[in-house]
């Protein structure tokens, strides 16, 4: 019987064609995932049913390895995990940042969205 640990299979790796931070996103994110114990993890990006327009985006930071659904991408010095279905709706998103008191904050820009609520944070496509 081997003691060895079983091997990781790896995640695919993606561009920035699928998913891209801006400077500004990248640095806000790398700050708080450093602030919250993460420095080592990653952007998960993921998106779930719900909200108003059908289809929501949940952003989290995954200290876990990545799996062999993941696809892993690159982006402004911060690695970003999106899962295989996710990717179908975020192809070519771009994720920013503003530092603002109205209206700032992550914002996502997603070409693939055919309506999104007043929010920012549904769509559907």
């Amino acid at each position: 019987m081997s003691t060895e640990a079983p091997i990781q299979a790896a995640p695919r790796i993606g561009s920035e064609k699928l998913i891209k931070l801006t400077e500004s996103a990248g640095r806000k994110v790398a700050q708080l995932m450093q602030r919250d114990g993460v420095a080592n993890g990653a952007l998960r990006v993921k998106i779930v049913g719900g909200g108003c327009a059908g289809l929501e985006y949940k952003m989290d930071f995954d200290k876990n390895p990545p799996t062999p659904k993941d696809i892993l991408v690159e982006s402004a010095g911060v690695r970003v995990l999106v899962d295989v279905k996710s990717a179908l709706y975020v192809s070519a998103s771009e994720i920013d940042f503003q530092d603002k008191m109205i209206g700032g904050g992550f914002k996502i820009h997603n070409p693939n969205a055919t309506a999104t609520c007043s929010c920012g944070e549904s769509f559907s496509v």
